[in-house]
C-alpha cells in the first residue's frame, strides 16, 4: 500500500508541475497576437510574381507596367498602410487586381514585405 501512495505522489507532483506550462500554453492560444507572422522574403516573391507586372515593388525588378500606380515603396511610407489594412484590403482586392486566390500566409507575406520596405 505505500507504494501505490508513493506512485501516486509523484503523479500529483508532477500533475501540478504541469499545471503552469499548460496555463502559458493556453493563454498564447488566447492573446489577440495576429496568427500569421508574415515573412518579407516570401512576400517579395509573391511580389515580384504577381504585382510587379503594373507596381514597383523592388529595387531589383526590370519594369513596371503602369507609372500612375503607387509603388510599394510609396505604400509603405504611408501611414495609412499598416500592415492590418494591407492584409485587410488584399483579402478582396479592387476589381482592376487579377483574382489572385491568396490564402492568409501569402497576404501575412505580402502585407511584411510591403511593410519592410519603411524608411
Amino acid at each position: 500500500m505505500t507504494r501505490a501512495v508513493t506512485n501516486s505522489s509523484v503523479v500529483n507532483r508532477r500533475n501540478r508541475a504541469a499545471v503552469p506550462a499548460i496555463a502559458a500554453l493556453v493563454m498564447g492560444l488566447l492573446t489577440t497576437e495576429p496568427a500569421l507572422a508574415g515573412d518579407p522574403a516570401a512576400g517579395k516573391a509573391l511580389a515580384l510574381q504577381w504585382c510587379s507586372a503594373c507596381h514597383l515593388v523592388a529595387e531589383d525588378q526590370a519594369v513596371a507596367s503602369s507609372v500612375s500606380l503607387p509603388s510599394f515603396y510609396d505604400m509603405a511610407k504611408d501611414p495609412d498602410w499598416s500592415e492590418e489594412k494591407l492584409a485587410t484590403f488584399l483579402a478582396n482586392p479592387h476589381p482592376q487586381m487579377p483574382n489572385m486566390s491568396l490564402g492568409n500566409t501569402e497576404i501575412a507575406n505580402l502585407a511584411a514585405y510591403i511593410g519592410s520596405l519603411a524608411p
